[in-house]
């Protein structure tokens, strides 16, 4: 909100544009956004002070900013690959403009070198490992992005900005119409070439949010410049008013306000909108990040309680099937000092291979189908069912707990070994 306002200051925005476009920017999407237990909210800043950066740079030609605008590009990247998209779009949308001489300036190749210094840890790190985005990738095209539907992705656009989409259209004829929007066209080219290339890839719909703050910036300033002579100016409080009355009736569709049990109750309004589409591309009882969320704690609460009988054995590992699962442990656990790791994601690599592991516990999915554990049954003298998750509208209802006490080999050599094959 912060970034958008300045944005609207430098584009010789007043208070009235500056208060729409704040207050579009969070009554949207990205106010869910920010609710969530997820890296996305970071991300769509870093794209938006990137923007902040280069319009202030058009403005004032101080080559501060494109340092400042390839520091938050850098940090993007460190936080999530996807800001990747937005600068191969604003490379594409200047380079067609007449802004393209900034790109060719010594202090652009100097801020992209200090870009590349912020990366080089992880991009080191990715090298050393065997580059495992690329097996992450790959794994979410397979299983997730072949679901999305083209079509879907760009309803959902309109979705997740329904009660300020006309800012948009302002946005658009001010780029056309308004000279002094001119020199900003190619925010117009970098949202048309982004959005290009997720639809291409059948990106997931939230991908492209992070476009969206500049535009209802550009589009506030059109507003407030259209609005400003005459009996024009009485529409102002109006239109300021109906961002606020359209989002009201989203607040229990958007947010977790209702129970599981009601959303049911109303889920034909929550299917017509699409948010009851999972990404496996099919319908399901709740929204998929609310069902994501339902059942965390009891899984703590069931560990936690596995682990206490096992204190005083030696060191216990807790071993889970995904990285949600180990998240949802770590934060909503209780027993201090304990730290579920998982095969999964980066946790592969935080797994303590070197530890004299006596026992384990083990979060495995409903869909599991070794729930006899026979493999563990040859590394343990016991393997005991410690619980599941028992809540019917947590999506990893029947999801299970082993606890396998004391360890007849190496579980870190055998964990190391099994890593090892699973980062290829």
């Amino acid at each position: 909100m912060v970034f958008t306002w300045k944005i609207v200051e430098e584009l010789k925005g007043k208070l009235f544009a500056c208060a729409l476009a704040a207050t579009a920017v969070m009554l949207s999407a990205i106010l869910r956004l920010n609710t969530l237990f997820q890296p996305n909210s970071f991300d769509v800043l870093s794209w938006t002070i990137v923007y902040y950066c280069l319009v202030c740079f058009i403005n004032r030609n101080d080559n501060r900013f494109l340092v400042w605008a390839a520091v938050a590009g850098g940090f993007g990247i460190l936080n999530k690959y996807s800001i990747l998209f937005l600068l191969a779009g604003l490379f594409l949308a200047l380079l067609i403009s007449p802004e393209r001489k900034m790109l060719w300036r010594r202090q652009t190749l100097f801020a992209i070198f200090l870009g590349f210094l912020i990366i080089l840890p992880n991009l080191v790190w990715q090298i050393q490992h065997g580059l495992p985005v690329v097996h992450h990738m790959k794994e979410l095209a397979d299983t997730q992005l072949v679901n999305v539907n083209r079509g879907d992705f760009l309803k959902e656009q309109l979705l997740y900005f329904l009660g300020c989409c006309w800012l948009f259209l302002f946005a658009a004829y001010g780029f056309i119409k308004n000279p002094d929007l001119k020199p900003f066209r190619w925010i117009g080219y970098s949202y048309l070439i982004t959005l290009g290339l997720f639809l291409y890839l059948q990106a997931k719909g939230y991908y492209a949010i992070g476009l969206y703050p500049v535009l209802l910036a550009v589009g506030s300033v059109q507003v407030e410049k259209a609005l400003s002579v005459g009996r024009w100016t009485y529409l102002r409080p109006v239109l300021y008013a109906s961002l606020i009355a359209f989002f009201i009736p989203f607040i229990k569709i958007a947010f977790p306000v209702l129970t599981p049990e009601e959303i049911h109750a109303n889920d034909s309004m929550y299917r017509d909108l699409g948010l009851l589409r999972w990404e496996d591309g099919k319908d399901h009882t709740l929204p998929q990040d609310f069902a994501d969320m339902v059942g965390w704690k009891e899984l703590a609460h069931k560990v936690d309680s596995n682990y206490a009988l096992l204190s005083g054995s030696g060191y216990t590992l807790v071993l889970t099937d995904n990285y949600g699962q180990a998240g949802a442990i770590n934060y909503y656990s209780k027993t201090p000092g304990m730290h579920a790791v998982s095969m999964n994601a980066d946790y592969i690599n935080w797994i303590p291979y070197d530890a004299d592991i006596r026992n384990v516990i083990l979060v495995q999915e409903s869909s599991d189908d070794d729930p006899e554990r026979t493999r563990e049954r040859s590394f343990f003298q016991s393997v005991n069912f410690g619980g599941e998750i028992t809540n019917p509208w947590a999506r990893e209802t029947g999801t299970r707990i082993y606890s396998c006490v004391g360890a007849l080999k190496s579980i870190g050599k055998i964990l190391k070994e099994e890593a090892a094959e699973r980062k290829w």
